[in-house]
């Protein structure tokens, strides 16, 4: 990391050897989109408890319009579901999306759900492109609380079995691969239903000198969950930096 200058959070798990390896675990860093993994997790849980079904319709309204996605390019009026706000919401990093399920559960069900997990350190105030002159704190996050998160996401632990499949399927439709799986190998079959070598559940986020890629590695029959925050380095360096690390997971995991 010395090489890449700024500050960098890491935190591995192989969940088949049963073994972690960290560095800056609990430094704190500002979230970015990161923080949509536990926003997703608190809708989950609203719905388990009857608030809603995840089939019900919401109504896009223009002034929820942000910048961040694909729905500030929509008609305002049109109507989608739940679930189509929450895939938004984390294969695309929309924006709108998530303020639209934050004003859904409200901030509390969202930090409640965050200590429920286990996030010690992190927090969540705001929503997103909308944060006030006056706030109580930014949303903050370190990479041992992520790697909390990832752990019992795929141990089936927040909220049901039932939804950590659906949350990880959602995250396994990421459309960001630019990161850690970069330099993974292409999937390419001409044969239809050929097993996928791979498979990369993830979350990335990134603002001005913040870039960050979480998520959890499937290679074969080996799993590994991922967390790496980076600050104060340059973005595109920032980058490189994750694809590389991504290519060494991948070829541990293959071996």
């Amino acid at each position: 990391m010395n090489t890449t200058g700024g500050t960098w959070g890491i935190y591995l798990e192989d969940l088949d050897k049963n073994e972690t390896w960290s560095w800056n675990e609990n430094e704190v860093f500002y979230a970015a989109s990161i923080i949509k993994v536990p926003i997703m997790a608190a809708v989950f849980s609203a719905f388990d408890e009857g608030l809603f079904k995840l089939s019900d319709t919401i109504v896009l309204k223009r002034e929820e319009l942000v910048e961040g996605g694909v729905l500030q390019h929509l008609t305002p009026g049109i109507r989608l579901t739940i679930y189509d706000y929450l895939t938004l919401m984390i294969i695309q990093s929309d924006n709108t999306a998530t303020n639209v399920l934050i004003d859904l559960v409200g901030v509390e069900k969202i930090q409640e759900m965050m200590a429920e997990i286990g996030m010690r350190n992190s927090c969540f105030y705001n929503k997103l492109n909308t944060v006030p002159v006056k706030t109580n704190g930014r949303n903050m996050i370190t990479a041992r609380d992520m790697a909390v998160l990832l752990k019992k996401l795929t141990s089936g632990m927040i909220i049901s079995q039932y939804a950590c499949e659906q949350m990880i399927d959602i995250m396994k439709k990421q459309q960001f691969r630019d990161c850690l799986p970069y330099k993974f190998p292409e999937i390419k079959s001409n044969i239809i239903g050929t097993k996928q070598e791979w498979e990369f559940a993830n979350k990335t986020g990134w603002v001005t000198g913040i870039r960050h890629d979480i998520g959890v590695l499937y290679v074969g029959r080996r799993t590994m969950n991922i967390v790496v925050l980076s600050k104060d380095v340059e973005d595109k360096l920032a980058k490189q930096t994750m694809a590389q690390i991504g290519e060494c997971i991948f070829n541990y995991l293959k071996e």
